[in-house]
């Protein structure tokens, strides 16, 4: 008989398929960087006179390759739980694309 540990237990768990909600949101971002990149720009100074500048840029390979955002969304969803979206990308509330 196989007996497991609390620790191997929960490795195993971990390695399931994770909520739709959590798939959802997460592949979300990924199809909102597969449609265009992001950024800021950062500028500023220090009270005693120092300066300082940033820059941050996200660009994803899905973007480069030109892959449509919903499509994107909806095989991150299938990969991450085995279903489907419980809605497509374009017609979720917060999609602004």
């Amino acid at each position: 008989m196989l007996r497991l540990t609390l620790p191997a237990l929960l490795v195993l768990a971990a390695c399931g398929p994770m909520s739709m909600e959590t798939a959802e949101r997460q592949c979300f971002e990924r199809a909102r960087l597969a449609e265009r990149p992001r950024g800021e720009i950062a500028v500023g100074a220090t009270s005693d006179g120092r300066r300082g500048a940033g820059v941050t840029l996200d660009i994803s390979s899905d973007f480069l390759l030109r892959k449509d955002p919903s499509a994107v969304y909806e095989s991150c969803v299938m990969s991450k739980t085995g279903q489907p979206p419980t809605r497509p990308l374009y017609m979720r509330p917060d999609w602004k694309g």
